[in-house]
């Protein structure tokens, strides 16, 4: 998968990576880490190729890929909506969509910026006007599964394909190049203040930090910790992220009928349920 050569090379900019890293960055005041940030924004345009979307090799590409989630699950509320407003029932209130991360594909960029989880808010489902009488349970299930069946109508097209590409990137999890990069973790983080011996550990460091953390200190704690995350994990993301796109590059050739079928109908298929369920396709920028 990734030749001996490029393997030395890469451990030794590795090396490189992990002394800048770990050593950079520690003369910065508590009172600059926090400082205020405006919030992720949301944006409308769509990558060059519809590929990057559904086939994510970078930390950046994946904010197309969570507002593509995002957009089937809208899709799916919009005709579960529609459903209950032609029978005239109400629906049991849904917790808000989010855009969720994948922390296989870090965006170190946006997640040094905004902290670990915080990131552009998906815009409030739209309601029936009116008050609509309670459904029975039937009723319910019935227009859940109307809109179970409209995202699926977009879901098809790129799903299974999808779900091949993830357990691609997975792979890399046991990579000697990768594991040999994240052998500096937990140095890297020890100097910034974190006892954590692996990725892992981190996020439970992580979790109990936010937790216990005043609410006035939040904010400034998840971007504090999310600079770290970013600032520890980019000498691993140096490797693994070149290792993607490599495998990338084979995927499509090895699925091109596939690939050609979904740059074909994916895109158009898109605007047609935007129109269709008056949502729109958005993704979170920085």
């Amino acid at each position: 998968m990734i030749r001996a050569p490029f393997l030395v090379r890469m451990a030794v900019a590795t090396a490189a990576l992990l002394a800048t890293a770990c050593s950079a960055d520690h003369g910065r005041s508590p009172e600059t880490s926090a400082a205020l940030v405006a919030p992720a924004r949301l944006g409308r345009a769509l990558p060059d190729d519809p590929v990057r979307m559904v086939l994510p090799a970078t930390g950046a590409e994946t904010r197309w890929t969570q507002g593509l989630d995002v957009f089937g699950r809208q899709v799916a509320r919009a005709a579960t909506l529609a459903c209950a407003h032609e029978s005239g029932i109400g629906l049991p209130e849904e917790v808000p969509l989010a855009f969720i991360r994948f922390f296989e594909l870090p965006d170190l960029d946006f997640i040094a910026r905004h902290g670990l989880s915080a990131s552009a808010e998906v815009p409030t489902d739209a309601t029936p006007s009116g008050t609509a009488r309670a459904g029975s349970a039937a009723a319910v299930s019935r227009c859940r599964a109307a809109g179970t069946t409209a995202a699926d109508a977009l879901r098809d097209i790129y799903v299974p394909l999808q779900q091949q590409w993830i357990g691609e990137v997975v792979s890399l999890r046991s990579d000697p190049a990768v594991l040999r990069a994240r052998r500096g973790l937990p140095d890297c983080l020890a100097g910034q203040g974190i006892p954590a011996r692996d990725e892992q550990s981190f996020m439970s460091v992580a979790d109990v930090r936010q937790q216990t953390a005043a609410p006035a200190d939040l904010p400034g704690t998840a971007r504090e910790l999310g600079r770290t995350y970013a600032l520890c994990m980019r000498p691993v993301e140096a490797v693994r992220e070149p290792a993607r796109l490599r495998l990338r590059a084979r995927f499509l050739t090895e699925h091109a009928d596939e690939i050609r079928e979904l740059r074909k109908t994916l895109v158009p298929a898109l605007h047609r349920a935007e129109k269709e369920y008056g949502v729109p396709l958005i993704f979170p920028a920085p």
